[in-house]
C-alpha cells in the first residue's frame, strides 16, 4: 500500500475505532483481540499502532511470558481467566494464550498428548467466552520464510531497530518449517464457530495494520447486531429430571441418623487432629485442597465450616461465601469469580456455595437461558478436571435436610433474637420451590459426580452427625488423594 493511500485512510479508521469504544461502553459484551503470528510478522508493531489509535482508557494490553511462581502454583488457565475484560471493555493480547503452546516441541507420545490436551483446554476456554457473549477476534499475521528472512535482515541492518533481532529470532527462522506445522496444528485445533482464526498477510506493514483494524471493526458491528437480536431468558418451566437416578439417590439418603452430644465430643477431637495432620501433609507435598459446600437453606453449612477450619492454621485457608453476584462479577463469565480464588500450592479454599449455582438457582429462577444451564454441567466438570489435573484435591459436600427439619430451624431462627438475621422472605420463597430444587439437585448429582471430584451426600437433620461425617470423609479423601 502506498504511503499516501495509508495516511489518507488512517484518520477514518481511528475515528471508527473510537466510535467502536464509545458503543462498547453500553454493550453487553467484552471484546478480546488476539494478535499472534510468525516471528518478525510485526505483532508488537500492530499492538502499539492499535494502542495509539484507540483511547487508552478503554483498552488493556496483555502479553504472557514464562509463568511466575504464583502462576505455576495454579492450573495453567488461571492466569488467562484473570486477564478477562469485563463487559463494555476491550483487551488486546500480544501472542494470546497460545504462546505457551507454541513454545512446546512435542516429539514423544507423552509430549504429544500433553500438547493436544493443552490445545483442548484453549479451545474449551475460548468456547466458554464466546458462549457467554464475548467478541473474540483472533488474528494470525503470516510471513513466508523468505519474507521473514528479509524482514530480519532489514531490522538488523538499521541501527535503530537492530536490538529487536535476537539469536532466538534467527533460531525461529531456521526452524520455520517445524514452527509453521506446529502453528497450523494449533490453529486447526482452536478454530471454531465464534472464535475463528483470520489470516492476515504481514509482508506489507501498512496493509497489515489497516487489515487488522478493518477486521476488528467489521466483526464488532456484526457481533453487535447479533447480540441485539438476542432475547432475555424466558420464565422457567417446571423442572423435569434429566437423570432420575440422581433424584432417587438423593431421596434414598437416610436422614434419621442420630449422634448424642457425648458421642460427638468423644470422637470430634480425634478427627480434628487427623484432619490437621492430613492438611499439613498435603501442604508439605505442595497439594492444595478445595472444599465445596452446597445444600438447603439452614442445613448447617456454616457450622460445619467453622468446625472444619478449627483444625487448620488460619494463615493457610480462605472461606469464600458465595452470594448474589456483584456488578463486577456479573460483568464477567460466571466462572471468573471462582477461578480467581483458586488456592496457591499447599493452601486451602472453602466455598460456602459455589459454581453449582448455574445448574441450581439460575436454572430454577430463570437467570440464564435453558441452553446455558444445560451446557453448565460440561463446563463445571471441565473446570474441576483442570483443578484435579493440576493436583488440587477437590472435596464436594451436599448437605441433605428434610423439609420438616428445615421448617423447625426456620421457626427457631425467627424466635431467637441473635439468629433472626439468618432468615428472610427469600428463604421462605425458596422453601415453596422445594420440589423443583430437589429435581435440579438430583440432576446435579447425576451429571457432575466424577471420580476426580465425587459428590459426598451428608444427612444433615442431626448437625452433630453431619459435622462428624464431613470430618471423617474429608480425612479419608485427602489421604486417598495423597496416596495417589
Amino acid at each position: 500500500m502506498p504511503k499516501h493511500a495509508y495516511e489518507a485512510r488512517v484518520p477514518e479508521v481511528r475515528e471508527a475505532l473510537i466510535q467502536l469504544q464509545v458503543a462498547l461502553q453500553s454493550a453487553s459484551f467484552p471484546v478480546l483481540l488476539v494478535i499472534a503470528g510468525d516471528e518478525a510478522a510485526g505483532k508488537g508493531d500492530v499492538v502499539n499502532i492499535l494502542n495509539g489509535w484507540l483511547d487508552p482508557r478503554g483498552v488493556e494490553t496483555f502479553a504472557f511470558h514464562d509463568p511466575t511462581d504464583e502462576e505455576r502454583e495454579r492450573p495453567p488457565m488461571w492466569r488467562f481467566w484473570r486477564s478477562q475484560p469485563p463487559r463494555g471493555r476491550m483487551a488486546i493480547y500480544a501472542g494470546g494464550w497460545h504462546t505457551e503452546a507454541l513454545g512446546e516441541n512435542p516429539r514423544s507420545p507423552p509430549e504429544l498428548e500433553r500438547f493436544e490436551k493443552m490445545l483442548r483446554h484453549l479451545a474449551h476456554f475460548e468456547g466458554l467466552l464466546v458462549a457467554n457473549g464475548a467478541l473474540l477476534v483472533k488474528v494470525w499475521l503470516s510471513l513466508s520464510k523468505e519474507a521473514q528472512g528479509a524482514r530480519l535482515r532489514e531490522l538488523e541492518d538499521d541501527p535503530d531497530t537492530a536490538w529487536r533481532v535476537t539469536p532466538a529470532s534467527w533460531k525461529a527462522h531456521r526452524d520455520y518449517d517445524r514452527l509453521d506445522r506446529l502453528a497450523k496444528r494449533m490453529r486447526a485445533a482452536t478454530h471454531q464457530t465464534g472464535a475463528p482464526w483470520s489470516m492476515i498477510p504481514a509482508a506489507d506493514p501498512r496493509a497489515r495494520n489497516l487489515a487488522v483494524a478493518d477486521l476488528l471493526l467489521a466483526r464488532f458491528q456484526a457481533h453487535r447486531r447479533a447480540r441485539a437480536r438476542e432475547v432475555a431468558p424466558k420464565k422457567p418451566r417446571a423442572a423435569v429430571p434429566l437423570r432420575p437416578a440422581g433424584l432417587h439417590r438423593l431421596q434414598a439418603l437416610p436422614l434419621d441418623q442420630k449422634l448424642s452430644e457425648t458421642a460427638y465430643a468423644a470422637k470430634r477431637d480425634k478427627w480434628l487432629g487427623r484432619l490437621n495432620l492430613a492438611v499439613r501433609t498435603a501442604a508439605q507435598q505442595g497439594r492444595s485442597i478445595l472444599w465445596v459446600f452446597e445444600g438447603w437453606d439452614a442445613d448447617g453449612k456454616g457450622g460445619a465450616i467453622r468446625r472444619l477450619t478449627s483444625a487448620i492454621d488460619a494463615r493457610d485457608y480462605r472461606v469464600i461465601p458465595i452470594a448474589k453476584p456483584t456488578d463486577e462479577e456479573k460483568s464477567h463469565h460466571y466462572l471468573w469469580r471462582f477461578w480467581r480464588h483458586v488456592p496457591r500450592a499447599g493452601r486451602v479454599t472453602i466455598y460456602d456455595r459455589s459454581w453449582y449455582g448455574r445448574v441450581l438457582v439460575e436454572r430454577l429462577e430463570g437467570f440464564c437461558h435453558e441452553a446455558e444451564w444445560r451446557r453448565g454441567y460440561a463446563e463445571l466438570n471441565d473446570f474441576e478436571a483442570q483443578l484435579t489435573e493440576h493436583g488440587i484435591i477437590v472435596l464436594k459436600f451436599w448437605l441433605q435436610l428434610s423439609p420438616a427439619e428445615q421448617l423447625r430451624r426456620f421457626r427457631h431462627r425467627e424466635e431467637t433474637a441473635y439468629k433472626r438475621h439468618k432468615i428472610n422472605a427469600e428463604d421462605w420463597r425458596n422453601r415453596r420451590q422445594w420440589p423443583g430444587y430437589e429435581i435440579a439437585v438430583g440432576d446435579m448429582l447425576a451429571l457432575s459426580d466424577r471420580p476426580n471430584a465425587p459428590w459426598h451426600l451428608i444427612p444433615a437433620d442431626n448437625k452433630r452427625f453431619a459435622r462428624l461425617q464431613i470430618l471423617k470423609t474429608s480425612c479419608k479423601q485427602i489421604r486417598a488423594a495423597l496416596a495417589g
